[in-house]
């Protein structure tokens, strides 16, 4: 199958750098699927489930927010966080879960609603990813 050239960067790590067979990622307006030389793209991210093919294989990842960008059969995807899917730590993610949660009960500020409701789906993102891995 044709490769392209695949940049997988947060601010903190170099999640992936190589060829990549297809790549799927959570777009703000859906999921988009990339394969080798894709027509010039970009697109904001959402929080969602990213998978890259490799060697016929598909790997998994949890993503937070970012750009997705396409251009001269290179992808690069610039993600606030990002994480493999065997990197996730379930009962951290579970825990921030069930603190956006029980945060959500009390009284918050628009400014903090927004923030816990981005904490909730981050968590909820995360043990998806581990849990219903599709």
């Amino acid at each position: 199958m044709a490769e392209f050239q695949l940049q997988i960067l947060s601010p903190d790590k170099v999640l992936f750098d190589g060829k990549a067979e297809n790549l799927i990622v959570r777009t703000t307006v859906g999921d988009k699927g990339f394969l080798a030389n894709h027509e010039p793209y970009v697109a904001a991210l959402g929080v969602g489930r990213l998978k890259v093919k490799q060697d016929g294989e598909f790997r998994s990842a949890a993503v937070s927010s970012g750009i997705v960008r396409f251009r001269d059969n290179k992808a690069q995807i610039l993600a606030q966080s990002v994480e493999w899917k065997d990197e996730i730590d379930v009962t951290r993610a579970e825990a921030a879960k069930e603190r956006a949660e029980q945060e959500l009960q009390q009284e918050l500020s628009d400014k903090e609603l927004d923030m816990t409701e981005f904490d909730l789906k981050r968590a909820l993102n995360r043990i998806n990813v581990v849990k219903f891995d599709y």
